[in-house]
């Protein structure tokens, strides 16, 4: 009886301690992360990034290390003109000039649709999350992103006013104002067909 709980204690020790073991492990590998190009068109993204002097963000506690540092700033679920779905891969904190750029836009693009809302899809990510969210969406990058800094955000163009709905004139509104901030050299943004978004990136401006 006694070798038998011997050897349960030791079956179940190391099944803890292979549990345990895996969850230190991250699910990316960091060298086959950085080897991936960006593409041209997405290059721009990643160097204005880099300008806000964020380290590539790997996990929570890098994220929490900026938040303490009041270097990450909450983005609130509501406010003019925009609302933020609920986020399962991507955290709800930015830079100072990401935040106010994302209220700025959502407020220019409540004046223009006569108080519309659009959707804030996604927003800070780690490579964890990164890696979390590619186990769904086979879309997701493999390599460096943008989100990984704490200044890029996207916004859905077939969700509004909490609707999923193509809606081509608040989608044609949404780029105008898009647009009208590109022009300032505040922000790039890319329309992303797969996940029926723009990806926007904040500039150092």
């Amino acid at each position: 009886m006694k070798k038998l709980l011997y050897l349960f204690l030791l079956l179940f020790h190391q099944f803890f301690y292979a549990q345990s073991a895996k969850k230190n492990i991250p699910c990316y590998d960091l060298n086959t992360v950085l080897k991936v190009q960006p593409t041209t068109l997405y290059l721009p993204h990643l160097e204005a990034s880099r300008s806000f002097k964020v380290k590539l963000l790997e996990n929570a506690s890098h994220v929490q290390k900026y938040i303490n540092k009041g270097k990450f700033h909450t983005v609130k679920k509501k406010g003019k003109g925009y609302c933020v779905q609920k986020l399962d891969y991507s955290r709800a904190y930015l830079v100072s000039k990401a935040k106010t750029t994302l209220e700025n836009i959502g407020a220019k693009f409540s004046k223009e649709t006569k108080g519309q809302l659009f959707t804030v899809s996604s927003l800070t990510r780690t490579l964890e999350d990164q890696c979390r969210l590619r186990r769904v969406n086979s879309n997701a990058s493999l390599g460096i992103s943008s989100h990984n800094y704490g200044n890029s955000f996207d916004i859905s163009y077939v969700r509004f006013n909490n609707v999923l709905k193509n809606n081509p004139k608040l989608e044609a509104s949404l780029e105008k104002v898009l647009k009208h901030y590109a022009d300032l050299g505040r922000i790039y943004y890319i329309k992303e067909r797969q996940q029926s978004c723009f990806h926007v990136t904040v500039r150092n401006y």
